[in-house]
């Protein structure tokens, strides 16, 4: 099956002039390594290439090669339209609103929906930079040093540095096969797992002092006052997630960060053995069983009280 998309994909991107690649908002680092690590191939290969997030590049990637060519909307003029590691296509935000679907869809979450003309979703893939290391090669695709750089960084940020229980054997291949390209594990490892900002840390400071927990289940907030205070220029959690769930003792973790007066970014963690991603999928969202997200209509408060009776309810069964 996977020879036969593979097999489609060759086909595509090679009869391809032009070709947008679009990823998420609020980008994590297998967001922005997986658009590179697909873009600069394609440029190598004298494709034109836009190379999109609606929310811009976050500043700590700055450091990857191919950073400069990211952009915030998609120009008219590409033949082909491709996103990565996006599960449905409001994970792009609105800058794909009005146009065709995607021709191709490249993806690890299990709740993908499998929106485009081909989809490349492989579940069990501990990232979808992963998914593109192992296949850039059926496609025609060389991996340079620079891409090797970009696709690494994603292995990393979705694994939390080779720690998540979705961590295999392949995933530590693929990432020595990277190295073994020209990929800087430790220059990698520094800027995307390590390296914090001031306003990174007084942000955390704010959701560390509002921590809450009943028995296994732990929660904090950030609201937009949370975010004007610490000077923090993302609207995202600056990986507060991960460190929360770090607690010991814990069966999940939920995060929210308020968006707007009327919208809240949830963000779920689970020990190993314990599913959040059909709670996520409930709520519009989508994920992996122990790691999962959903932007929620509401005001902060109507918001953590839906979904932290709906994750008391699912840790019943447990």
């Amino acid at each position: 099956m996977t020879e036969t998309i593979d097999l489609e994909i060759r086909q595509l991107l090679q009869n391809a002039r032009s070709v947008a690649i679009v990823s998420h908002i609020r980008p994590d680092a297998d967001a922005v390594g997986s658009l590179l690590g697909l873009g600069l191939p394609l440029l190598a290969a004298g494709k034109q290439v836009q190379l999109v997030l609606q929310d811009g590049l976050p500043e700590k990637y700055a450091f990857l090669p191919g950073a400069d060519r990211v952009t915030r909307s998609v120009e008219s003029g590409f033949d082909t339209l491709v996103t990565v590691d996006c599960s449905d296509l409001r994970r792009t935000g609105s800058i794909l609103e009005g146009l065709p679907a995607p021709d191709l869809n490249i993806d690890h979450h299990q709740t993908n929906l499998n929106f485009a003309a081909i989809n490349l979703v492989i579940a069990e893939a501990s990232a979808t930079a992963l998914v593109l290391a192992e296949h850039l090669p059926s496609w025609g695709l060389a991996v340079d040093s620079d891409a090797a750089q970009c696709l690494l960084a994603g292995i990393l940020g979705d694994t939390i540095g080779f720690r998540t229980s979705g961590t295999d054997s392949k995933t530590l291949r693929v990432a020595a096969d990277l190295m073994d390209k020209g990929a800087n594990l430790p220059l990698v490892y520094r800027q995307t797992l390590l390296s914090r900002s001031i306003p990174e840390l007084r942000y955390w400071g704010q959701g560390l002092t509002k921590i809450q927990y009943e028995g296994p289940l732990l929660w904090s907030v950030l609201t937009l006052d949370d975010r004007i205070k610490a000077v923090y220029p993302e609207n995202d959690d600056a990986d507060l997630i991960n460190l929360l769930s770090s607690v010991s003792g814990l069966l999940v973790v939920v995060l929210f960060i308020q968006q707007s007066p009327d919208r809240v970014k949830v963000s779920w963690r689970a020990a190993e053995g314990i599913d959040v991603s059909a709670l996520a999928f409930e709520f519009g969202g989508g994920g992996h069983a122990a790691a999962a997200g959903a932007d929620v209509e509401g005001s902060l408060d109507e918001v953590v009280g839906k979904v932290l009776a709906k994750t008391k309810q699912l840790l019943a069964v447990y």
